[in-house]
C-alpha cells in the first residue's frame, strides 16, 4: 500500500503540465515549529541516535560493495574501543570477546533464533515499503527539462542518500552540476518532504549564479545568501536565518569562517560545497570549520580530475566518510605499491573499487553528443620590434641570472624574470615609458607595437564579419586596459570582468551580452576571475591572450563557450609568441594535463607523489630552460621577421599578412604538441624533457650545459657592472638584485644607490623635496662614473650628462630641509586608498566631503581624510593621467545627477495619484512584447522603488522579498520566481518609460 502511495506521487509530479501547477506548503509553520525542525539544539538526542543508525546502515552496505572496507574498519576498531563496540553491535560475533568477524565466517552455520529471524522479517517488511526513487525523465517539479544524463546523476544522488553515504559530483565541468545538485534538493523537498536546511558553499563570485539557478528550475525553494557588510550580513542572520525561514542557505566560503557560530547551531540535511578541492587540506581553516558543522549527508561538487596526491584524495573522503576514512596513514599503507607491475595493477583495482561507490564523472564526449568538440589552436605569432627590444634589455638586466649564476635560494629571482618577460610578449606598453607620449594617444600604434594584437586584430576583423562572438581572457587586468583601449579604436562594443568587478556589476554585464540580439561583439575577462560560475554560450570563440600556469584555469575559461546549451562550433586561439619564453608554458600546461589524466588512471601513490612534483614545483632549471628558450633568434631575427613598429612598414606588413597561414601553421603546431605528450605514460613523463635525453648521462645535462655557454655570450654581452646601459624608465620596474662576480676581477664595486623615498603623485610631495631627490640621485650617479644612455635626442643626452658632471653632494642644511619636507606629503596614504578615495568622490560628488568622510571605512581619521580632500582639489592637476581620474567623478556625478531626477519624476507620479495601486498609469503598447508583467506588477515595483530609492543597496533583492512578504501576490507564481536581474530589468524599462512619459508631457506644455 505504501509503495502504491509512493507510485501515485510520483506519477503526479512528474506529469504535472507545467509551472502554474506547482503548489506550496498548505501553512507557513510558527517560529518554535520551524525551529524545532532546523536547530540542533532542539534535536541534539535525536540527531545523535539516527547518527548511530544511519552509521550502521552505512557500514552494511559498503561492505556488501567490496571486502576492502573492513580493512579500514577493523583499523580503527583496533585504534578506538568505542567504536570497537560499535562495530560488535552491527556485527555480532559467534561468541562473546571473539576476534571481530566482518565477513560473516562465523554465522556460515549458525542457526538463527526465533527473535532474529522475526526482526529480519519485520525489516524486510518495512523496506518493501520504501522502494528507492528511479525518475526515467526529467521531474515534475523541475521547471524545464533536464537531460537524459543529468536524470541519471540525480537518480545517483537518491541512491547515495537511500544508503546514508556521501559523495563526489565530479562530472567535466559544463555538464550540468548546479542543476543536479539543485534537483536532488527539490527531490528531498518534493518527494520525501525533507525542506531543509540544506547548506551550500560556494565561491563569492558564483553566489548570485547559485541563487538564480534556483529561481530558475525550483521557484518554490526558498533560498536565501549570507552575504554583504556586517550590518547587513547581521539582518540576515536574524530575520532569515535564525528565524529559519528558508530552505536552502547559500554563503561563500569566507562567510562560514565569519559567521561559523551561527551555522553551528543547525542541524543540516546536506551540506553541498562547490569548487570541492578548497577543503583538500584537512588542516585549512576551511576544512577544520565545516567538520565542526552537523550534517545528515554531504556533497561534493568539482569540475576539474581529483587530485593526484592520495592524501589529499583521503582528505576528501574523510570529510565524506569519517567513521570509516579516519586514518590517512592507513589509507596511504594500504595504497602505497610494492615491486612489481602485478602489484601495481592490484592497487589501481583497489583504488577504483574504493572509489565507485562516492565519485561520479563524466565527460561531455561521453554524453553530450549534440555538444560538438571544441577545436583548438596554438597561434605562434612574431614579437614586434618593440617588443623585441624590451625583451633583449629584460634579459640584459640581470644576465647573471640568465647565465644561470643564481644561489639555491634565488628561484624569486628567476621567477621574476620570466614574469617580465611574459608581460612583454603581451605588450610592450605594459611598461611604464613605453608607451609614446605624452600625449597618449589611441592610435595604430596601439596595434602593431605588439605581434599578438596584430594579429587578433586581422582574426578578430574576420571573425566580426562571419558573425562571431569573441571571448578574450587574460592572466593580468592591465591587459584587458590596452584591450578596451584597442575596442575604442576598432569601435567595437564590448563588456568587461576581472577581480575588481562589482558582484552587480558583474551580473549586469554576463547578462547583457547574452541577451538575445545583443550588439556586444567582444567580452574581456581576467581568465581567474572570470572562468568560473558563468555561462557565455552566446560566444563561440575564445582567445587566450595568454596562458596561466594552470591548465586546468584555461580549461574552465575555455568551458564558458563550450557548455550545455551551445549550438555552434566553438574555436580555441591561444595565443603564444614565437621563440620566447611562452612556448615553454605552454609546453608545460600540456605536460601537466597529461599527467593528470595518467595518474588518476594509474591511481599510484609513489608515483603520484613525483608526478605532482613535477608538474606543480618548477625547478631552477626549468625557469633557465624557459629565460634561455628562444634568446638566441631574438637578436637574431631578421628585420622582416618582426612587426616594425615604424608606422610606414606596418602598413607593408599588413599587407603581406596571412592569416590563413597563421592558422593552418598553429593547428598543425599544436596537434604535434598534443601528439608528442599523448602516448607517453606517467614513467615517461616524469622523465621526459623537451630536449633529447640522448645527451643526459651519469645525471647530468651536457647538452643544456653546452647551451649555456654558446648562447649567452652569443646574444648579450655583460657590459659594465651597475646597470650603465638601462634606462630610467626600465630599472624602475626590478628590484636591485645582489651583486653577483663579475668578469673582471680587478674592477670595484659599484655602490648602493641612496637611499630614497618612493614620490607618489598622489601623495602631493612639495616639489622642493623632488629637487633635492634628483640632486642626491645625480651626485651618485657623478660619483660612481655613471654614463647616460645614448637617446634619440642629443640634447636630452648631453643635458643629463652636464646635469651629472656638475652635481654637488647636500648640505647638512638641505638634509635638515629633506627631513622636514619628508612630513609635508600624505605618505601613508597607499594607491588604493587613493582609487577608493577617487570612487567615493564618483558616487557622491566632488563637494560631498561629509559623505566621503562617512562611507570611506576605517584605515583614515576624519582629520586626514578633510585634510586630503582639500590638497586634492588644489593639486589633482599634478597627478599623472588625472584627466582619467576626473572622467571617473564627472561621470559618477552625471549618474547621481541622472538618478535624483529619475527619483523627482517617479515621486512626482507617485504622489500626484490618490491610489497609486489602482490609478498608476504606464504607457508600455500591448505589442511591443514588454506586456510580460501585467500592470498590477508595474504599478507594485514602482511603488517599491519609491520606498527604497534608487540609490539603495541590493535594491532588488529588497524589491524581491517585499514581492514574496505582499499578500496580494501571494499565489501569482510568475512574479514570485522572478530573479533580482529580471525585476532589475523590468524596473530599469518602468523608469525610461515613466521619464519618458514625463518628458513628453513638458514638451507639450511648453507648447502649448
Amino acid at each position: 500500500m505504501a509503495l502504491f502511495f509512493l507510485c501515485q506521487k510520483l506519477f503526479f509530479l512528474q506529469t504535472r503540465p507545467g509551472p502554474t501547477s506547482m503548489s506550496t506548503d498548505e501553512f507557513e509553520p510558527d517560529l518554535e515549529t520551524r525551529q524545532r525542525q532546523y536547530l540542533l539544539r532542539f534535536q541534539e538526542e535525536d540527531v545523535a541516535a539516527r547518527d548511530k543508525d544511519e552509521a550502521a546502515k552505512r557500514l552494511k552496505y559498503l561492505l556488501g560493495l567490496t571486502d576492502l572496507f573492513r580493512h579500514f574498519i577493523d583499523a580503527r576498531a583496533a585504534k578506538e574501543p568505542e567504536f570497537k563496540q560499535f562495530v560488535e553491535e552491527v556485527f555480532p560475533s559467534k561468541k562473546r570477546g571473539s576476534k571481530l568477524d566482518l565477513d560473516g565466517s562465523s554465522r556460515r552455520h549458525a542457526r538463527k533464533t526465533e527473535k532474529q529471524e522475526d526482526q529480519e522479517l519485520l525489516k524486510d517488511e518495512e523496506k518493501e515499503g520504501s522502494v528507492q526513487t528511479v525518475f526515467t525523465e526529467s521531474p515534475g517539479y523541475i521547471h524545464g527539462t533536464m537531460r537524459d544524463y543529468q536524470v541519471d546523476g540525480l537518480n545517483w544522488m537518491i541512491s547515495l542518500f537511500e544508503n546514508n553515504i556521501s559523495g563526489i559530483l565530479a562530472d567535466e565541468m559544463g555538464l550540468g552540476k548546479t542543476l543536479q545538485t539543485i534537483s536532488f534538493l527539490g527531490y528531498l523537498r518534493f518527494v520525501r518532504g525533507i525542506n531543509g536546511p540544506h547548506l551550500v558553499l560556494v565561491p563569492k563570485s558564483t553566489l548570485e549564479n547559485w541563487q538564480r539557478e534556483f529561481a530558475k528550475w525550483t521557484p518554490s525553494v526558498k533560498t536565501i545568501v549570507i552575504q554583504g557588510d556586517k550590518q547587513t550580513r547581521g539582518d540576515i542572520i536574524e530575520n532569515k536565518l535564525l528565524a529559519c525561514h528558508f530552505d536552502v542557505c547559500i554563503a561563500s566560503y569566507e562567510m562560514v569562517l565569519r559567521e561559523r557560530a551561527q551555522f553551528k547551531k543547525f542541524a543540516w540535511q546536506y551540506i553541498v560545497i562547490d569548487e570541492a578541492h578548497r577543503i583538500k587540506n584537512e588542516e585549512s581553516q576551511l576544512a577544520q570549520i565545516i567538520r565542526l558543522l552537523s550534517s545528515r549527508n554531504r556533497l561534493l561538487i568539482t569540475g576539474t580530475p581529483l587530485q593526484n596526491n592520495l592524501h589529499e584524495l583521503w582528505a576528501l573522503l574523510n570529510f565524506l566518510l569519517p567513521d570509516v576514512f579516519s586514518d590517512s596513514t592507513v589509507f596511504d599503507e594500504w595504497f602505497s605499491t610494492g615491486e612489481g607491475e602485478q602489484e601495481r595493477e592490484k592497487v589501481v583495482q583497489q583504488l577504483h573499487r574504493v572509489l565507485r561507490p562516492f565519485l561520479l564523472r563524466r565527460v561531455k564526449a561521453e554524453v553530450e553528443h549534440s555538444l560538438l568538440p571544441k577545436i583548438e589552436a596554438n597561434l605562434y605569432v612574431p614579437m614586434s620590434e618593440m617588443q623585441r627590444k624590451w625583451y633583449q634589455k629584460i634579459l640584459e638586466h640581470d644576465i647573471s641570472a640568465v647565465n644561470g649564476a643564481v644561489g639555491t635560494r634565488e628561484k624569486t629571482r628567476l621567477l621574476n624574470i620570466v614574469m617580465q618577460l611574459r608581460k612583454c610578449c603581451n605588450h610592450p606598453y605594459l611598461f611604464d615609458g613605453a608607451e609614446p607620449g605624452p600625449p597618449f594617444t589611441t592610435d595604430e600604434h596601439l596595434v602593431f607595437n605588439s605581434g599578438k594584437l596584430a594579429v587578433l586584430d586581422v582574426l578578430l576583423k574576420r571573425l566580426k564579419a562571419q558573425g562571431s562572438r569573441v571571448l578574450i581572457f587574460s592572466q593580468m587586468s592591465r591587459v584587458l586596459d590596452i584591450l578596451e583601449d584597442y575596442c575604442f579604436l576598432r569601435e567595437y562594443k564590448y563588456c568587461r570582468i576581472d577581480g575588481s568587478t562589482d558582484h552587480e556589476v558583474r551580473i549586469n554585464m554576463i547578462d547583457e551580452y547574452n541577451k538575445p540580439d545583443s550588439d556586444k561583439f567582444i567580452f574581456l575577462l581576467t581568465t581567474r576571475a572570470g572562468g568560473l560560475g558563468i555561462n557565455l554560450v552566446s560566444a563561440d570563440i575564445v582567445v587566450l591572450f595568454d596562458s596561466d600556469w594552470n591548465p586546468q584555469a584555461d580549461l574552465q575559461a575555455m568551458d564558458r563557450a563550450h557548455r550545455i546549451g551551445q549550438k555552434k562550433q566553438v574555436y580555441v586561439y591561444r595565443m603564444v609568441t614565437d621563440s620566447s619564453v611562452e612556448e615553454k608554458v605552454v609546453e608545460r600546461a600540456a605536460k601537466k594535463l597529461r599527467l593528470d589524466q595518467v595518474v588518476i588512471q594509474q591511481g599510484n601513490r609513489k608515483e603520484a607523489v613525483e608526478a605532482q612534483k613535477t608538474a606543480n614545483k618548477t625547478s631552477k632549471d626549468d625557469l633557465l630552460d624557459m629565460i634561455q628558450h628562444g634568446a638566441q633568434s631574438v637578436l637574431d631575427q631578421n628585420a622582416n621577421e618582426v612587426l616594425s613598429n615604424n608606422g610606414e612598414k606596418q602598413q607593408q606588413q599588413q599587407v603581406s599578412f596571412d592569416i590563413d597561414s597563421i592558422l593552418a601553421r598553429g593547428q598543425l603546431r599544436t596537434k604535434e604538441l598534443h601528439s608528442k605528450y599523448d602516448s607517453l605514460g606517467l614513467d615517461e613523463l616524469q622523465k621526459f624533457d623537451t630536449s633529447s635525453e640522448t645527451y643526459e648521462w651519469n645525471g647530468q645535462d651536457f647538452k643544456r650545459k653546452a647551451q649555456r655557454k654558446k648562447i649567452i655570450p652569443a646574444f648579450v654581452s655583460h657590459g659594465k657592472r651597475g646597470g650603465e646601459s638601462r634606462s630610467e624608465d626600465f630599472v624602475k620596474y626590478f628590484r636591485p638584485q645582489r651583486a653577483t662576480p663579475s668578469d673582471e676581477p680587478d674592477k670595484p664595486k659599484t655602490p648602493r644607490g641612496p637611499r630614497q623615498v618612493h614620490l607618489q603623485d598622489f601623495q602631493f610631495w612639495p616639489q622642493r623635496l623632488y629637487n633635492l631627490q634628483n640632486q642626491e640621485l645625480a651626485y651618485h650617479r657623478k660619483i660612481t662614473q655613471y654614463t647616460p644612455p645614448a637617446k634619440e635626442d642629443d640634447m636630452d643626452a648631453e643635458l643629463e650628462a652636464f646635469e651629472i658632471a656638475n652635481a654637488s653632494p647636500l648640505t647638512e642644511e638641505e638634509e635638515e630641509e629633506k627631513k622636514l619636507l619628508l612630513k609635508q606629503g600624505f605618505s601613508n596614504w597607499n594607491r588604493r586608498d587613493f582609487l577608493h578615495f577617487i570612487s567615493l568622490l564618483a558616487n557622491y560628488g566632488r563637494d560631498a566631503i561629509d559623505d566621503v568622510v562617512e562611507n570611506y571605512g576605517p584605515g583614515k581619521s576624519e582629520l586626514e581624510i578633510r585634510t586630503y580632500f582639500e590638497a586634492f582639489w588644489r593639486r589633482y592637476k599634478e597627478i599623472d593621467l588625472y584627466e582619467r581620474y576626473m572622467s571617473q567623478v564627472n561621470a559618477g556625478e552625471e549618474k547621481q545627477a541622472k538618478m535624483l531626477y529619475q527619483m523627482d519624476v517617479i515621486r512626482n507620479k507617485i504622489e500626484r495619484s490618490k491610489a497609486p495601486m489602482q490609478e498608476l498609469k504606464f504607457d508600455i503598447p500591448q505589442g511591443t512584447g514588454k506586456r510580460v508583467f501585467s500592470e498590477e506588477e508595474d504599478r507594485f515595483l514602482l511603488l517599491q522603488l519609491y520606498r527604497f530609492g534608487l540609490d539603495s543597496p541590493d535594491l532588488y533583492e529588497q524589491v524581491r522579498e517585499a514581492i514574496r512578504e505582499a499578500p496580494l501576490f501571494r499565489f501569482d507564481w510568475f512574479f514570485l520566481s522572478r530573479s533580482p536581474a529580471e525585476l532589475g530589468r523590468r524596473c530599469q524599462y518602468l523608469v525610461a518609460a515613466v521619464v519618458k512619459d514625463e518628458e513628453r508631457k513638458k514638451r507639450r506644455r511648453l507648447s502649448d
